[in-house]
């Protein structure tokens, strides 16, 4: 039977340990670098991904995309986070999903860049506390290449910078894979923040173009993104598609070096 976990109790605060590279066997990525993908879409393939790890447990998986304009609701959710009223969000087109992740209310909109890691933990010696860990750790080194330091939130995973929650995790866990992941902020429109209190907080979330001192651009945080991510779980290589599997991509081949 499939088994998800929640986060928020079990990670902790990224410290000095070093990147799982560091002791990691080397294994494949593929990495699927989607533009918009509805959330419907995005749960099937990603259930798809997580059956294939899972007979498979040496190779890892990661979707990079983003959703439509909806709200998703994690285990540490509430509808009490949301301010307009479920007629407003009718008329707004703005879907209310509850997902079985850790994590709380978040708001997904264009502008933003998804990240869903997907890999065996036993593969990689982790418990579900160290992997959002490692995520934490990805998330506060990708902001501080854009000139900002970020603070790990250890009470319900993500990222502040200047007192605002930038990037939000929630994960899940099932047949002992990983599943959903982080969401950055980069240039989306933050004034409906203010009517979706994103994990509880009572400041609405804030982006990295409206911090950072530094040009930004997503197809630059999606890159980044991703080569943190293949540092810090030790991948050597990586197979690229731009399309989900059913369109017939072509994948292009790159080749890490361990730790790079």
């Amino acid at each position: 039977m499939d088994r998800d976990e929640s986060n928020c109790a079990e990670n902790t605060l990224p410290g000095d340990s070093a990147p799982l590279a560091a002791y990691a066997p080397l294994r494949p990525l593929t990495a699927y670098l989607l533009g918009p993908v509805d959330f419907d879409t995005l749960a099937a393939f990603q259930r798809r991904l997580v059956y294939e790890v899972s007979g498979d447990r040496d190779r890892g998986a990661v979707i990079v995309c983003d959703h439509p304009v909806s709200i998703t609701i994690g285990r540490d959710g509430s509808v009490a986070h949301i301010r307009p009223s479920a007629e407003q969000l009718a008329l707004r087109g703005w879907p209310v999903r509850w997902v079985a992740r850790g994590g709380g209310t978040m708001l997904h909109v264009p502008g933003q860049v998804t990240c869903y890691p997907i890999l065996a933990l036993d593969a990689f010696q982790l418990t579900a506390g160290r992997f959002v860990k490692e995520l934490l750790a990805v998330a506060v080194d990708l902001v501080s290449e854009f000139g900002l330091t970020g603070i790990a939130d250890d009470q319900c995973p993500g990222v502040m910078v200047a007192g605002r929650r930038l990037v939000h995790i929630g994960t899940a866990i099932r047949r002992g894979v990983t599943c959903y992941g982080l969401i950055v902020n980069v240039n989306p429109d933050l004034a409906p923040f203010w009517d979706v209190r994103c994990d509880g907080a009572s400041l609405p979330m804030t982006s990295l173009a409206r911090e950072s001192p530094r040009r930004v651009r997503i197809t630059t945080v999606r890159q980044r993104l991703v080569e943190l991510l293949v540092a810090r779980f030790g991948f050597d290589r990586m197979s690229v598609f731009h399309t989900l599997p059913t369109s017939g991509p072509q994948a292009r081949h790159h080749a890490f070096s361990h730790g790079s």
